[in-house]
Protein backbone atom coordinates (compact mmCIF):
# COMPACT_ATOMS: atom_id res chain seq x y z
CA UNK A 1 0.00 0.00 0.00
CA UNK A 2 1.13 3.53 -0.76
CA UNK A 3 1.76 6.18 1.88
CA UNK A 4 -1.65 7.63 2.88
CA UNK A 5 -2.23 11.19 1.71
CA UNK A 6 -4.75 12.16 4.39
CA UNK A 7 -6.11 11.21 7.79
CA UNK A 8 -9.04 9.49 6.06
CA UNK A 9 -6.68 7.43 3.89
CA UNK A 10 -4.63 6.48 6.97
CA UNK A 11 -7.73 5.19 8.74
CA UNK A 12 -8.77 3.30 5.62
CA UNK A 13 -5.35 1.68 5.33
CA UNK A 14 -5.34 0.69 9.00
CA UNK A 15 -8.77 -0.90 8.68
CA UNK A 16 -7.96 -2.88 5.57
CA UNK A 17 -4.75 -4.18 7.17
CA UNK A 18 -6.90 -5.36 10.07
CA UNK A 19 -9.11 -7.14 7.56
CA UNK A 20 -6.13 -8.76 5.86
CA UNK A 21 -4.81 -9.92 9.25
CA UNK A 22 -8.17 -11.64 9.77
CA UNK A 23 -8.24 -13.09 6.24
CA UNK A 24 -4.69 -13.37 4.87
CA UNK A 25 -5.67 -15.92 2.22
CA UNK A 26 -8.09 -13.34 0.84
CA UNK A 27 -5.22 -10.83 0.81
CA UNK A 28 -3.16 -13.28 -1.25
CA UNK A 29 -5.97 -13.76 -3.74
CA UNK A 30 -6.10 -9.99 -4.15
CA UNK A 31 -2.35 -10.00 -4.82
CA UNK A 32 -1.47 -8.08 -1.63
CA UNK A 33 2.14 -8.83 -0.53
CA UNK A 34 3.12 -9.75 3.00
CA UNK A 35 0.37 -12.27 3.79
CA UNK A 36 1.26 -15.29 1.67
CA UNK A 37 2.61 -17.42 4.53
CA UNK A 38 -0.33 -16.78 6.88
CA UNK A 39 -3.74 -18.37 7.39
CA UNK A 40 -5.25 -16.18 10.12
CA UNK A 41 -6.43 -16.80 13.66
CA UNK A 42 -10.12 -17.74 14.02
CA UNK A 43 -9.96 -17.96 17.84
CA UNK A 44 -12.42 -16.08 20.05
CA UNK A 45 -9.54 -14.11 21.57
CA UNK A 46 -8.36 -12.92 18.16
CA UNK A 47 -11.93 -12.01 17.23
CA UNK A 48 -12.28 -9.89 20.36
CA UNK A 49 -9.02 -8.06 19.68
CA UNK A 50 -10.16 -7.31 16.12
CA UNK A 51 -13.54 -6.18 17.39
CA UNK A 52 -12.02 -3.65 19.78
CA UNK A 53 -9.68 -2.37 17.06
CA UNK A 54 -12.59 -1.93 14.63
CA UNK A 55 -14.62 -0.02 17.22
CA UNK A 56 -11.66 2.28 17.84
CA UNK A 57 -11.28 2.96 14.11
CA UNK A 58 -14.99 3.76 13.86
CA UNK A 59 -14.66 6.19 16.77
CA UNK A 60 -11.65 7.89 15.19
CA UNK A 61 -13.39 8.22 11.82
CA UNK A 62 -16.45 9.73 13.49
CA UNK A 63 -14.27 12.23 15.35
CA UNK A 64 -12.85 13.77 12.16
CA UNK A 65 -14.37 17.19 11.41
CA UNK A 66 -16.16 16.52 8.12
CA UNK A 67 -16.21 20.21 7.32
CA UNK A 68 -12.42 20.24 6.95
CA UNK A 69 -11.94 17.35 4.53
CA UNK A 70 -12.30 16.92 0.76
CA UNK A 71 -15.34 15.29 -0.82
CA UNK A 72 -13.38 12.10 -1.51
CA UNK A 73 -12.09 11.98 2.07
CA UNK A 74 -15.64 12.39 3.36
CA UNK A 75 -16.67 9.35 1.29
CA UNK A 76 -13.65 7.42 2.56
CA UNK A 77 -14.55 8.21 6.19
CA UNK A 78 -18.11 7.00 5.60
CA UNK A 79 -16.77 3.76 4.12
CA UNK A 80 -14.37 3.32 7.07
CA UNK A 81 -17.24 3.68 9.55
CA UNK A 82 -19.51 1.26 7.69
CA UNK A 83 -16.79 -1.33 7.16
CA UNK A 84 -15.66 -1.14 10.79
CA UNK A 85 -19.25 -1.61 11.94
CA UNK A 86 -19.59 -4.51 9.51
CA UNK A 87 -16.52 -6.19 11.00
CA UNK A 88 -18.00 -5.85 14.49
CA UNK A 89 -21.35 -7.25 13.32
CA UNK A 90 -19.64 -10.20 11.63
CA UNK A 91 -17.65 -11.00 14.77
CA UNK A 92 -20.68 -10.62 17.02
CA UNK A 93 -22.70 -12.94 14.76
CA UNK A 94 -20.50 -15.83 16.02
CA UNK A 95 -20.55 -17.57 12.63
CA UNK A 96 -17.28 -19.38 13.37
CA UNK A 97 -19.14 -21.41 15.98
CA UNK A 98 -22.05 -22.78 13.95
CA UNK A 99 -21.04 -22.43 10.28
CA UNK A 100 -20.25 -25.97 9.18
CA UNK A 101 -21.04 -26.62 5.52
CA UNK A 102 -19.57 -27.73 2.19
CA UNK A 103 -20.14 -24.18 0.90
CA UNK A 104 -17.04 -21.97 0.70
CA UNK A 105 -18.00 -20.14 3.91
CA UNK A 106 -17.21 -23.30 5.90
CA UNK A 107 -13.67 -23.59 7.34
CA UNK A 108 -12.51 -26.65 5.40
CA UNK A 109 -14.46 -25.88 2.23
CA UNK A 110 -13.07 -22.35 2.28
CA UNK A 111 -9.50 -23.62 2.36
CA UNK A 112 -10.12 -26.14 -0.40
CA UNK A 113 -11.78 -23.45 -2.54
CA UNK A 114 -9.35 -20.56 -2.04
CA UNK A 115 -5.91 -22.13 -1.66
CA UNK A 116 -5.96 -23.81 -5.09
CA UNK A 117 -6.49 -20.35 -6.64
CA UNK A 118 -3.21 -19.07 -5.20
CA UNK A 119 -0.64 -17.93 -7.77
CA UNK A 120 3.03 -18.81 -7.13
CA UNK A 121 4.99 -16.72 -9.66
CA UNK A 122 8.12 -16.34 -7.50
CA UNK A 123 10.29 -18.60 -5.37
CA UNK A 124 9.33 -16.62 -2.25
CA UNK A 125 5.60 -17.06 -2.90
CA UNK A 126 6.16 -20.78 -3.45
CA UNK A 127 8.03 -21.07 -0.14
CA UNK A 128 5.33 -19.06 1.60
CA UNK A 129 2.73 -21.47 0.24
CA UNK A 130 4.56 -24.34 1.94
CA UNK A 131 4.64 -22.37 5.20
CA UNK A 132 0.91 -21.74 4.88
CA UNK A 133 0.25 -25.46 4.33
CA UNK A 134 2.21 -26.28 7.49
CA UNK A 135 -0.05 -23.93 9.45
CA UNK A 136 -3.31 -25.64 8.46
CA UNK A 137 -3.47 -28.09 11.40
CA UNK A 138 -3.46 -25.25 13.94
CA UNK A 139 -6.00 -23.32 11.89
CA UNK A 140 -8.43 -26.24 11.64
CA UNK A 141 -7.98 -27.07 15.32
CA UNK A 142 -8.86 -23.47 16.20
CA UNK A 143 -12.11 -23.86 14.30
CA UNK A 144 -12.78 -27.14 16.09
CA UNK A 145 -12.43 -25.24 19.37
CA UNK A 146 -14.88 -22.57 18.12
CA UNK A 147 -17.39 -25.28 17.17
CA UNK A 148 -17.10 -26.78 20.66
CA UNK A 149 -17.63 -23.34 22.18
CA UNK A 150 -20.71 -23.00 20.05
CA UNK A 151 -22.10 -26.31 21.27
CA UNK A 152 -21.49 -25.24 24.88
CA UNK A 153 -23.42 -22.00 24.23
CA UNK A 154 -26.24 -23.74 22.34
CA UNK A 155 -25.17 -22.22 19.01
CA UNK A 156 -25.01 -25.48 17.05
CA UNK A 157 -24.74 -26.15 13.30
CA UNK A 158 -27.38 -27.71 11.08
CA UNK A 159 -27.08 -31.50 11.03
CA UNK A 160 -27.46 -32.11 7.29
CA UNK A 161 -24.91 -29.38 6.51
CA UNK A 162 -22.46 -31.07 8.86
CA UNK A 163 -23.02 -34.26 6.88
CA UNK A 164 -22.42 -32.35 3.64
CA UNK A 165 -19.14 -30.98 5.04
CA UNK A 166 -18.08 -34.50 6.03
CA UNK A 167 -18.94 -35.79 2.55
CA UNK A 168 -16.88 -32.97 1.01
CA UNK A 169 -13.89 -33.91 3.15
CA UNK A 170 -14.36 -37.57 2.25
CA UNK A 171 -14.18 -36.62 -1.44
CA UNK A 172 -11.01 -34.66 -0.80
CA UNK A 173 -9.35 -37.33 1.34
CA UNK A 174 -10.36 -40.07 -1.09
CA UNK A 175 -9.03 -38.29 -4.17
CA UNK A 176 -5.89 -39.49 -5.90
CA UNK A 177 -2.76 -37.33 -5.47
CA UNK A 178 -3.03 -35.92 -8.98
CA UNK A 179 -6.58 -34.73 -8.18
CA UNK A 180 -5.62 -33.07 -4.88
CA UNK A 181 -6.69 -29.42 -5.26
CA UNK A 182 -3.91 -28.22 -2.95
CA UNK A 183 -1.33 -29.49 -5.46
CA UNK A 184 -2.77 -27.25 -8.16
CA UNK A 185 -0.70 -24.06 -7.62
CA UNK A 186 2.46 -24.35 -9.70
CA UNK A 187 5.88 -22.93 -8.69
CA UNK A 188 8.45 -21.25 -10.95
CA UNK A 189 10.26 -23.73 -13.17
CA UNK A 190 13.60 -23.26 -11.44
CA UNK A 191 12.46 -24.77 -8.13
CA UNK A 192 9.77 -27.12 -9.38
CA UNK A 193 11.49 -30.39 -8.43
CA UNK A 194 12.40 -29.47 -4.86
CA UNK A 195 9.11 -27.62 -4.31
CA UNK A 196 6.94 -30.51 -5.49
CA UNK A 197 8.77 -32.99 -3.28
CA UNK A 198 8.40 -30.83 -0.18
CA UNK A 199 4.81 -29.86 -1.00
CA UNK A 200 3.77 -33.47 -1.45
CA UNK A 201 5.45 -34.46 1.80
CA UNK A 202 3.66 -31.69 3.72
CA UNK A 203 0.30 -32.53 2.16
CA UNK A 204 0.68 -36.26 2.88
CA UNK A 205 2.16 -35.97 6.38
CA UNK A 206 0.66 -32.73 7.71
CA UNK A 207 -2.28 -31.41 5.72
CA UNK A 208 -4.31 -34.52 4.96
CA UNK A 209 -4.05 -35.81 8.55
CA UNK A 210 -5.24 -32.38 9.74
CA UNK A 211 -8.27 -32.49 7.46
CA UNK A 212 -8.95 -36.08 8.58
CA UNK A 213 -8.78 -34.98 12.23
CA UNK A 214 -11.15 -32.08 11.57
CA UNK A 215 -13.48 -34.46 9.74
CA UNK A 216 -13.60 -36.66 12.84
CA UNK A 217 -14.53 -33.64 14.96
CA UNK A 218 -17.43 -32.96 12.62
CA UNK A 219 -18.59 -36.56 12.34
CA UNK A 220 -17.78 -37.70 15.87
CA UNK A 221 -18.61 -34.63 17.94
CA UNK A 222 -20.68 -32.05 16.09
CA UNK A 223 -23.07 -34.21 14.10
CA UNK A 224 -24.83 -35.47 17.22
CA UNK A 225 -25.54 -31.89 18.32
CA UNK A 226 -26.71 -30.64 14.93
CA UNK A 227 -30.14 -29.05 14.80
CA UNK A 228 -32.66 -30.68 12.45
CA UNK A 229 -33.74 -29.31 9.08
CA UNK A 230 -37.02 -28.31 10.73
CA UNK A 231 -35.05 -25.76 12.77
CA UNK A 232 -32.50 -24.67 10.20
CA UNK A 233 -32.69 -20.90 10.75
CA UNK A 234 -30.89 -18.65 13.21
CA UNK A 235 -34.09 -17.84 15.08
CA UNK A 236 -33.83 -21.30 16.69
CA UNK A 237 -30.46 -20.44 18.28
CA UNK A 238 -30.03 -18.54 21.57
CA UNK A 239 -30.12 -14.86 20.65
CA UNK A 240 -30.73 -15.91 17.06
CA UNK A 241 -32.92 -12.96 16.12
CA UNK A 242 -30.15 -10.55 17.13
CA UNK A 243 -27.59 -12.63 15.22
CA UNK A 244 -29.75 -12.44 12.10
CA UNK A 245 -30.32 -8.72 12.55
CA UNK A 246 -26.58 -8.15 12.55
CA UNK A 247 -26.02 -10.27 9.45
CA UNK A 248 -28.93 -8.62 7.65
CA UNK A 249 -27.33 -5.24 8.34
CA UNK A 250 -23.97 -6.55 7.10
CA UNK A 251 -25.36 -7.75 3.79
CA UNK A 252 -27.86 -4.95 3.01
CA UNK A 253 -26.12 -1.90 4.60
CA UNK A 254 -29.62 -0.91 5.75
CA UNK A 255 -31.72 -1.34 8.88
CA UNK A 256 -34.73 -2.74 7.04
CA UNK A 257 -36.54 -5.28 9.17
CA UNK A 258 -37.00 -8.93 8.32
CA UNK A 259 -40.75 -8.34 8.01
CA UNK A 260 -40.22 -5.50 5.49
CA UNK A 261 -37.82 -7.59 3.42
CA UNK A 262 -40.13 -10.60 3.51
CA UNK A 263 -43.09 -8.54 2.23
CA UNK A 264 -40.95 -6.92 -0.48
CA UNK A 265 -40.10 -10.37 -1.77
CA UNK A 266 -43.72 -11.49 -1.79
CA UNK A 267 -44.78 -8.36 -3.70
CA UNK A 268 -42.02 -8.79 -6.28
CA UNK A 269 -42.98 -12.41 -6.90
CA UNK A 270 -46.56 -11.28 -7.61
CA UNK A 271 -45.40 -8.69 -10.15
CA UNK A 272 -43.02 -11.14 -11.83
CA UNK A 273 -45.83 -13.60 -12.42
CA UNK A 274 -47.38 -11.01 -14.76
CA UNK A 275 -44.14 -10.77 -16.75
CA UNK A 276 -43.86 -14.57 -16.93
CA UNK A 277 -47.40 -14.70 -18.33
CA UNK A 278 -46.65 -12.06 -20.99
CA UNK A 279 -43.46 -13.63 -22.33
CA UNK A 280 -44.65 -17.21 -21.73
CA UNK A 281 -47.66 -16.59 -23.95
CA UNK A 282 -45.32 -15.75 -26.82
CA UNK A 283 -42.93 -18.64 -26.24
CA UNK A 284 -45.20 -21.46 -25.04
CA UNK A 285 -48.68 -20.23 -26.03
CA UNK A 286 -49.93 -20.06 -22.43
CA UNK A 287 -50.26 -17.46 -19.69
CA UNK A 288 -50.53 -20.08 -16.95
CA UNK A 289 -47.42 -19.44 -14.85
CA UNK A 290 -47.21 -22.92 -13.38
CA UNK A 291 -47.46 -24.42 -16.87
CA UNK A 292 -44.68 -22.05 -18.01
CA UNK A 293 -42.58 -23.18 -15.03
CA UNK A 294 -43.21 -26.81 -15.93
CA UNK A 295 -42.08 -26.23 -19.50
CA UNK A 296 -38.95 -24.42 -18.32
CA UNK A 297 -38.13 -27.23 -15.90
CA UNK A 298 -39.01 -30.25 -18.01
CA UNK A 299 -38.38 -29.40 -21.65
CA UNK A 300 -35.31 -31.49 -22.56
CA UNK A 301 -34.38 -28.97 -25.24
CA UNK A 302 -33.68 -26.46 -22.44
CA UNK A 303 -31.06 -28.69 -20.78
CA UNK A 304 -27.36 -28.82 -21.53
CA UNK A 305 -25.79 -31.83 -23.17
CA UNK A 306 -22.18 -31.23 -22.11
CA UNK A 307 -19.80 -29.14 -20.05
CA UNK A 308 -18.22 -27.62 -23.14
CA UNK A 309 -21.61 -26.53 -24.48
CA UNK A 310 -22.27 -24.65 -21.22
CA UNK A 311 -18.90 -22.90 -21.33
CA UNK A 312 -19.21 -22.02 -25.02
CA UNK A 313 -22.58 -20.38 -24.44
CA UNK A 314 -21.19 -18.29 -21.58
CA UNK A 315 -18.22 -17.16 -23.66
CA UNK A 316 -20.47 -16.15 -26.57
CA UNK A 317 -22.76 -14.08 -24.33
CA UNK A 318 -19.79 -12.32 -22.72
CA UNK A 319 -18.23 -11.49 -26.11
CA UNK A 320 -21.55 -9.99 -27.24
CA UNK A 321 -21.76 -7.88 -24.07
CA UNK A 322 -18.18 -6.66 -24.41
CA UNK A 323 -18.89 -5.49 -27.96
CA UNK A 324 -21.96 -3.47 -26.90
CA UNK A 325 -20.56 -2.08 -23.64
CA UNK A 326 -18.84 1.08 -24.99
CA UNK A 327 -22.28 2.53 -25.79
CA UNK A 328 -23.23 2.26 -22.11
CA UNK A 329 -19.94 2.73 -20.26
CA UNK A 330 -17.20 5.30 -20.68
CA UNK A 331 -14.79 3.42 -18.41
CA UNK A 332 -13.93 -0.17 -19.38
CA UNK A 333 -11.81 -2.80 -17.59
CA UNK A 334 -8.26 -3.41 -18.77
CA UNK A 335 -8.80 -7.03 -19.79
CA UNK A 336 -11.51 -9.44 -20.93
CA UNK A 337 -13.17 -11.92 -18.60
CA UNK A 338 -11.95 -15.53 -18.54
CA UNK A 339 -14.47 -18.39 -18.34
CA UNK A 340 -13.68 -21.64 -16.51
CA UNK A 341 -15.65 -24.52 -14.93
CA UNK A 342 -16.03 -24.71 -11.15
CA UNK A 343 -13.38 -27.20 -9.94
CA UNK A 344 -14.89 -30.70 -9.80
CA UNK A 345 -14.26 -31.28 -6.08
CA UNK A 346 -16.21 -28.14 -5.09
CA UNK A 347 -18.92 -28.34 -7.76
CA UNK A 348 -21.57 -30.50 -5.99
CA UNK A 349 -22.03 -27.92 -3.20
CA UNK A 350 -21.16 -24.80 -5.18
CA UNK A 351 -23.60 -22.22 -6.58
CA UNK A 352 -24.45 -22.36 -10.28
CA UNK A 353 -21.83 -19.70 -11.05
CA UNK A 354 -19.55 -17.16 -9.41
CA UNK A 355 -16.91 -14.58 -10.29
CA UNK A 356 -13.36 -14.29 -8.94
CA UNK A 357 -11.96 -10.78 -9.43
CA UNK A 358 -8.45 -10.24 -10.77
CA UNK A 359 -5.54 -9.99 -8.39
CA UNK A 360 -4.10 -6.51 -8.02
CA UNK A 361 -0.61 -7.78 -8.86
CA UNK A 362 -1.75 -8.86 -12.32
CA UNK A 363 -1.05 -12.56 -11.72
CA UNK A 364 -4.68 -13.65 -12.15
CA UNK A 365 -7.29 -12.31 -14.56
CA UNK A 366 -10.92 -11.84 -13.60
CA UNK A 367 -12.60 -15.22 -14.04
CA UNK A 368 -16.21 -16.36 -14.38
CA UNK A 369 -16.70 -19.87 -13.00
CA UNK A 370 -19.68 -21.82 -14.37
CA UNK A 371 -20.85 -24.89 -12.44
CA UNK A 372 -20.83 -27.69 -15.01
CA UNK A 373 -21.62 -30.46 -12.49
CA UNK A 374 -24.43 -32.66 -13.88
CA UNK A 375 -24.99 -30.48 -16.99
CA UNK A 376 -28.08 -32.45 -17.98
CA UNK A 377 -29.78 -31.15 -14.82
CA UNK A 378 -29.00 -27.48 -15.59
CA UNK A 379 -30.92 -25.08 -17.79
CA UNK A 380 -29.96 -23.29 -20.98
CA UNK A 381 -32.31 -20.35 -20.53
CA UNK A 382 -30.41 -18.94 -17.52
CA UNK A 383 -26.98 -19.09 -19.17
CA UNK A 384 -27.02 -15.60 -20.70
CA UNK A 385 -28.44 -13.77 -17.70
CA UNK A 386 -25.93 -15.46 -15.39
CA UNK A 387 -23.05 -14.41 -17.61
CA UNK A 388 -24.30 -10.80 -17.70
CA UNK A 389 -24.53 -10.79 -13.88
CA UNK A 390 -21.27 -12.49 -13.04
CA UNK A 391 -19.12 -11.22 -15.89
CA UNK A 392 -20.06 -8.44 -18.34
CA UNK A 393 -21.33 -5.86 -17.59
CA UNK A 394 -21.74 -7.20 -14.06
CA UNK A 395 -19.07 -8.19 -11.57
CA UNK A 396 -16.20 -8.25 -14.06
CA UNK A 397 -16.72 -4.59 -14.98
CA UNK A 398 -17.52 -3.57 -11.42
CA UNK A 399 -14.73 -5.34 -9.52
CA UNK A 400 -12.00 -5.09 -12.16
CA UNK A 401 -12.54 -1.35 -12.55
CA UNK A 402 -12.63 -0.90 -8.75
CA UNK A 403 -9.27 -2.64 -8.46
CA UNK A 404 -7.81 -0.27 -11.05
CA UNK A 405 -8.78 2.96 -9.19
CA UNK A 406 -5.20 3.81 -8.27
CA UNK A 407 -6.12 7.23 -6.83
CA UNK A 408 -8.28 5.69 -4.08
CA UNK A 409 -7.08 4.00 -0.88
CA UNK A 410 -7.13 0.22 -1.02
CA UNK A 411 -10.17 -0.02 1.26
CA UNK A 412 -12.20 1.96 -1.27
CA UNK A 413 -11.19 -0.47 -4.01
CA UNK A 414 -11.79 -3.69 -2.09
CA UNK A 415 -14.47 -2.88 0.51
CA UNK A 416 -16.78 -5.81 1.21
CA UNK A 417 -20.20 -4.25 0.54
CA UNK A 418 -22.43 -7.11 -0.54
CA UNK A 419 -25.52 -5.03 -1.33
CA UNK A 420 -23.49 -2.84 -3.68
CA UNK A 421 -21.65 -5.74 -5.33
CA UNK A 422 -24.60 -8.10 -5.76
CA UNK A 423 -27.06 -5.26 -6.32
CA UNK A 424 -24.98 -4.16 -9.31
CA UNK A 425 -24.87 -7.72 -10.67
CA UNK A 426 -28.65 -8.00 -10.47
CA UNK A 427 -29.10 -4.49 -11.90
CA UNK A 428 -27.03 -5.63 -14.89
CA UNK A 429 -29.42 -8.50 -15.60
CA UNK A 430 -32.15 -5.97 -16.44
CA UNK A 431 -29.65 -3.53 -17.96
CA UNK A 432 -28.67 -6.28 -20.40
CA UNK A 433 -32.23 -6.22 -21.75
CA UNK A 434 -31.98 -2.43 -22.23
CA UNK A 435 -28.70 -3.05 -24.07
CA UNK A 436 -30.36 -5.59 -26.39
CA UNK A 437 -28.06 -8.41 -25.26
CA UNK A 438 -30.56 -11.24 -24.85
CA UNK A 439 -30.79 -13.57 -27.81
CA UNK A 440 -34.58 -13.96 -27.56
CA UNK A 441 -37.59 -14.57 -25.33
CA UNK A 442 -36.24 -17.87 -24.01
CA UNK A 443 -33.26 -15.98 -22.62
CA UNK A 444 -35.61 -13.30 -21.23
CA UNK A 445 -37.51 -16.02 -19.40
CA UNK A 446 -34.12 -16.88 -17.90
CA UNK A 447 -33.82 -13.25 -16.79
CA UNK A 448 -37.23 -13.50 -15.12
CA UNK A 449 -36.29 -16.83 -13.56
CA UNK A 450 -33.27 -15.31 -11.85
CA UNK A 451 -35.28 -12.21 -10.88
CA UNK A 452 -37.74 -14.57 -9.20
CA UNK A 453 -34.85 -16.37 -7.52
CA UNK A 454 -33.61 -13.13 -5.93
CA UNK A 455 -37.13 -12.06 -4.93
CA UNK A 456 -37.63 -15.55 -3.51
CA UNK A 457 -34.42 -15.15 -1.57
CA UNK A 458 -35.92 -12.22 0.35
CA UNK A 459 -38.88 -14.41 1.27
CA UNK A 460 -36.97 -17.59 2.06
CA UNK A 461 -33.96 -16.10 3.88
CA UNK A 462 -36.22 -14.15 6.22
CA UNK A 463 -38.58 -17.10 6.40
CA UNK A 464 -35.83 -19.43 7.57
CA UNK A 465 -33.92 -17.12 9.89
CA UNK A 466 -36.63 -14.82 11.28
CA UNK A 467 -39.90 -16.72 10.93
CA UNK A 468 -38.71 -20.22 11.82
CA UNK A 469 -39.42 -21.92 8.50
CA UNK A 470 -38.20 -25.47 8.02
CA UNK A 471 -35.88 -26.37 5.18
CA UNK A 472 -38.79 -28.11 3.44
CA UNK A 473 -40.97 -24.99 3.69
CA UNK A 474 -38.20 -23.06 1.98
CA UNK A 475 -37.78 -25.69 -0.75
CA UNK A 476 -41.56 -25.79 -1.31
CA UNK A 477 -41.80 -22.00 -1.63
CA UNK A 478 -38.97 -21.86 -4.15
CA UNK A 479 -40.43 -24.79 -6.10
CA UNK A 480 -43.80 -23.05 -6.40
CA UNK A 481 -42.51 -19.58 -7.22
CA UNK A 482 -39.17 -20.00 -8.98
CA UNK A 483 -38.61 -22.10 -12.14
CA UNK A 484 -35.27 -23.51 -11.01
CA UNK A 485 -34.25 -27.17 -11.30
CA UNK A 486 -34.77 -29.17 -8.12
CA UNK A 487 -31.02 -29.76 -7.91
CA UNK A 488 -30.37 -26.02 -7.74
CA UNK A 489 -33.29 -25.27 -5.41
CA UNK A 490 -31.91 -27.68 -2.82
CA UNK A 491 -28.42 -26.21 -3.17
CA UNK A 492 -29.80 -22.65 -2.99
CA UNK A 493 -31.78 -23.28 0.18
CA UNK A 494 -28.81 -24.92 1.86
CA UNK A 495 -26.76 -21.87 0.87
CA UNK A 496 -29.27 -19.56 2.60
CA UNK A 497 -29.14 -21.75 5.70
CA UNK A 498 -25.34 -21.79 5.79
CA UNK A 499 -24.83 -18.10 4.92
CA UNK A 500 -27.59 -16.12 6.69
CA UNK A 501 -28.42 -12.71 5.28
CA UNK A 502 -26.22 -12.89 2.19
CA UNK A 503 -29.19 -13.75 -0.02
CA UNK A 504 -30.82 -10.43 0.92
CA UNK A 505 -28.09 -8.35 -0.69
CA UNK A 506 -29.05 -8.92 -4.33
CA UNK A 507 -32.55 -7.50 -4.53
CA UNK A 508 -32.05 -4.86 -1.85
CA UNK A 509 -29.05 -3.54 -3.78
CA UNK A 510 -30.74 -3.75 -7.20
CA UNK A 511 -33.85 -1.90 -6.06
CA UNK A 512 -31.75 0.85 -4.50
CA UNK A 513 -29.55 1.31 -7.61
CA UNK A 514 -32.69 1.49 -9.74
CA UNK A 515 -34.23 4.05 -7.35
CA UNK A 516 -31.04 6.16 -7.39
CA UNK A 517 -30.93 6.06 -11.20
CA UNK A 518 -34.61 7.05 -11.49
CA UNK A 519 -34.06 9.99 -9.14
CA UNK A 520 -31.04 11.16 -11.17
CA UNK A 521 -32.99 10.84 -14.44
CA UNK A 522 -35.82 12.91 -12.98
CA UNK A 523 -33.45 15.56 -11.62
CA UNK A 524 -31.40 15.89 -14.81
CA UNK A 525 -34.03 15.29 -17.49
CA UNK A 526 -32.49 15.48 -20.96
CA UNK A 527 -29.05 16.12 -19.44
CA UNK A 528 -28.95 12.62 -17.91
CA UNK A 529 -26.23 10.51 -19.54
CA UNK A 530 -26.28 6.77 -18.89
CA UNK A 531 -22.58 6.31 -19.57
CA UNK A 532 -21.65 8.97 -17.02
CA UNK A 533 -24.08 7.50 -14.49
CA UNK A 534 -22.63 4.00 -14.84
CA UNK A 535 -19.07 5.32 -14.65
CA UNK A 536 -19.96 7.10 -11.42
CA UNK A 537 -21.62 4.06 -9.85
CA UNK A 538 -18.74 1.68 -10.60
CA UNK A 539 -16.00 4.30 -10.64
CA UNK A 540 -16.14 5.15 -6.94
CA UNK A 541 -15.31 1.70 -5.57
CA UNK A 542 -17.74 -0.43 -3.52
CA UNK A 543 -19.98 1.92 -1.51
CA UNK A 544 -22.65 1.38 1.16
CA UNK A 545 -26.03 2.13 -0.40
CA UNK A 546 -26.57 5.30 1.63
CA UNK A 547 -23.19 6.64 0.53
CA UNK A 548 -23.85 5.72 -3.12
CA UNK A 549 -27.12 7.65 -2.92
CA UNK A 550 -25.29 10.69 -1.60
CA UNK A 551 -22.59 10.50 -4.28
CA UNK A 552 -25.12 10.34 -7.13
CA UNK A 553 -27.30 13.08 -5.62
CA UNK A 554 -24.31 15.42 -5.41
CA UNK A 555 -23.36 14.61 -9.02
CA UNK A 556 -26.90 15.35 -10.19
CA UNK A 557 -26.94 18.61 -8.22
CA UNK A 558 -23.70 19.71 -9.89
Amino acid sequence: MTTPSSQADALADELIRLGFDRSPIGASLHGIPGYDALVGDPSAAADEASRLHALELDRRADAVDKGTVSAQDAITLAVVSQQAQTMVDRIDSKMAEYTVTDLFVGPAAGLLTMLPMTALPTEQKARDYLTRLRALPEYLEAFAVRHREGVAAGRVPVAHLVQAAVAHLDRYLGASPEDDALRRPQPPAGIAESFVAERDRIIDEVVRPAFAKYREVLAGELAQHGRPAEKAGLTWLPGGDELYGRLSRVHTTTDRTAEELHQTGLDLIDSLFGEFAEIGSRVFGTKDVQEIFTRLREDPALRWSSEEEMLSSARTAIERAEAEAPKWFGRLPSHSCKVEPVPAAEAPGAPMAYYLPPSLDGQRAGTYFANTYQPGERYRHTSEVTAFHEAVPGHHFQLTIAGELQDLPLLRRLADVNAYVEGWGLYCERLADEMGLYSGDIARLGMLALDATRAGRLVVDTGLHAKGWSRQQAVDYMTENVPMPQLEIATEVDRYIAYPGQALSYMVGRLEIQRIRAAAEKALGSRFDIRTFHDLVIGSGPLPLTVLDQVVNEWAAR
